[in-house]
């Protein structure tokens, strides 16, 4: 994955205070960049964004989080053109038509399987042609 100059400092500095959460980034970033290695990725201020030809995927700290979540979790967000209704999805929204922004909450390494990253992988492929 193609990553810009200051990303390990920027990286470190996101997550200042969130060992937990830098873990899962770190495993979740592993197996982004096996599945789609020709992306890039850049640290922003609320969040790290993930990029093909537009941006298809983040990883977040959640700002505003529900009661039932866990204390330490990383919020997964990715884009498709239909809503995909599933037990894993917290939040989906409709923000144009026909695309749909969905948000996983990850508070463990396993739940970075393969129907996370066939969502985030269909997600790509999504970014590349709309």
């Amino acid at each position: 994955m193609n990553v810009p100059e200051y990303y390990e400092s920027d990286l470190l500095r996101y997550f200042e205070g969130h060992p937990e959460e830098l873990t899962l980034y770190e495993a979740l970033f592993a197996r982004l960049s096996a599945v789609v290695p020709e992306a890039s990725v850049k640290v922003q201020k609320s969040q790290i964004s993930f990029y093909g030809r537009h941006l298809f995927a983040a990883a977040s700290l959640p700002v505003r989080r529900k009661k039932d979540w866990p204390k330490h979790c990383l919020l997964v967000t990715f884009g498709l053109a239909q809503r995909v209704e599933h037990e894993r999805i917290a939040v989906a929204v409709e923000p144009y038509p026909n695309r749909w922004t969905h948000h996983v909450v990850i508070s463990s390494i396993e739940e970075l399987d393969e129907q996370l990253l066939t969502w985030i992988k269909e997600a790509y492929d999504f970014s590349q042609y709309k």
